[in-house]
């Protein structure tokens, strides 16, 4: 399995936060098929100066690129407008 670091940032007009709030549970429900699959390994928002959540930072696994990108189409931070700036890397969980 490939690891990957996902940092995704939202959009910043002004209703961004209001999508991430009303799309949350079903990136939520997504992320905890993906924990019960072992494709998620850790993750959570990034926060700005206020607290409020204006991004995501995940670590997955997949098996290959493509399984990668078969779970982005659905993704709905993605699908819904929520991530803007999405970067992905290749990574490696240290062993300690």
């Amino acid at each position: 399995m490939q690891q990957y670091l996902i940092t995704a940032y939202d959009f910043t007009d002004s209703e961004a936060l209001n999508r991430r709030m009303a799309i949350r549970p079903a990136h939520l429900d997504g992320v905890r098929k993906l924990k019960q699959t072992s494709n998620f390994i850790i993750g959570g928002a990034i926060l700005n100066p206020a607290g409020q959540m204006m991004g995501s930072s995940m670590i997955v696994a997949f098996a290959s690129e493509e399984e990668l990108n078969d779970y982005l189409k659905t993704e709905p931070y993605i699908t819904g407008k929520v991530w803007d700036k999405v970067e992905i890397k290749p990574f490696r969980v240290a062993d300690v």
